[in-house]
């Protein structure tokens, strides 16, 4: 028992078995077989490691983004003149990543808390009857102004009128306001920060330059008719009813190389707001809100309501580093050369099952037994069918 044991631990660490291998010597087989190698060879190369960077690691970044309007605003409305800064224009106004700027705008001056008719065409009435509590949005009182045979509600007074939109746009010089974007990243796996104020973007050039995307494709200051036109918008059509447009920062950095290629890429992008002038047909065309300004007057609350239009700006950051790391390349390689097993396995169908010769080449792949016994005159080792 103990030399059986003796020899059978010996036979284990000190013998090595391969596979028997059978040379075919066939045209067509070996054409297949270097095709399929070539196209699992090209894939690797080509699609793994070229195009997917099998060898690198990636990582995403954590950004931060801050937001500055600049540009002054003029409108002359029935004679009244009025200067617009970017207190007045941007919403909200803390340099927000996304913010709207107003373009357009209708005011309603004066309104206190009262009973006042709607406006005609709105919630028409013939009597008193017809203006019951609760049947509308707004607040009724019950009765119908004798005058515009509308109903009478509880509301701010008096009632905005929204029927009809400023054409052009009050605010058309809002082409020329600027922007400027402040961003900052962090790859946490590579411990790697930037910014997008990158070598060579001191306060000197910053006070000089335009973004353009071909002359100054890293200048972080932006004019917004650019940008309008740029994400494929008109901007006197979006400015009238409003819209969104969406500014991406594109950080694709391959940080095998100096960090100092690792810069921006700024795309522009129109999300909604007459895209080709081709909105007139759908719903809820543009984008718009309501903005109340409050104050007192002879100790009575009152308040400026203004239906603001405006461009919606969504700064989004887009981000992917890359860095060599032996483990995905090990893992790429073994699992391009564990590919490679497919050639034998198609080749060995068409060996076997499809070729004229298959019975032949069966008998040269394969030895059966039935019964174990060793034929002095076979190969060494060679297991043999009894007969």
């Amino acid at each position: 028992m103990k030399s059986q044991i003796t020899n059978a631990l010996s036979d284990f660490f000190f013998e090595y078995e391969t596979p028997r291998q059978v040379l075919v010597r066939n045209r067509r087989v070996g054409v297949v077989c270097r095709l399929i190698q070539l196209g699992v060879l090209a894939y690797i190369i080509g699609w793994v490691f070229i195009y997917e960077k099998g060898y690198q690691s990636s990582d995403t970044a954590v950004s931060s983004v801050f937001t500055k309007m600049k540009g002054v605003g003029y409108t002359n409305v029935s004679g009244r003149e009025t200067i617009w800064d970017v207190a007045d224009y941007v919403f909200p106004p803390q340099g927000d990543p996304s913010f709207v700027v107003m373009t357009n705008y209708i005011i309603t001056e004066g309104q206190k808390m009262g009973k006042c008719p709607e406006l005609e065409g709105k919630n028409s009435c013939n009597s008193s009857a017809d203006c019951e509590g609760g049947k509308l949005k707004r607040q009724m009182t019950g009765v119908c102004a004798d005058a515009t045979k509308t109903c009478e509600v509880l509301a701010w007074c008096p009632v905005e009128d929204d029927n009809t939109i400023p054409d052009p746009p009050l605010l058309m010089s809002a082409e020329n306001y600027t922007l400027f974007i402040k961003n900052s990243i962090t790859f946490p796996l590579f411990g790697v920060t930037r910014s997008n104020l990158v070598e060579g973007i001191d306060g000197d050039y910053i006070s000089k330059c335009l973004y353009h995307p071909k002359n100054a494709p890293l200048c972080p200051i932006f004019r917004l008719g650019d940008i309008v036109k740029l994400s494929g918008f008109n901007f006197e059509t979006i400015a009238k009813v409003g819209g969104a447009i969406g500014i991406v920062l594109d950080w694709t950095c391959n940080l095998d190389v100096d960090v100092k290629h690792c810069k921006p890429e700024y795309n522009f992008h129109g999300l909604y707001g007459n895209p080709n002038e081709k909105d007139n047909a759908r719903a809820s065309v543009g984008y718009n809100f309501r903005y109340a300004k409050h104050y007192m007057e002879n100790n009575v609350p009152k308040r400026t309501l203004l239906k603001v239009f405006g461009i919606r700006f969504d700064i989004i950051v887009k981000s992917l580093a890359r860095k060599f790391d032996i483990i995905p390349t090990l893992t790429a390689i073994g699992s391009g050369v564990g590919i490679f097993g497919v050639a034998t396995v198609v080749c060995d169908l068409v060996l076997l099952h499809l070729l004229p010769k298959r019975e032949f080449y069966k008998n040269m792949k394969f030895k059966y037994t039935d019964t174990q016994t060793q034929d002095p005159d076979s190969e060494a080792g060679s297991i043999e069918t009894e007969k």
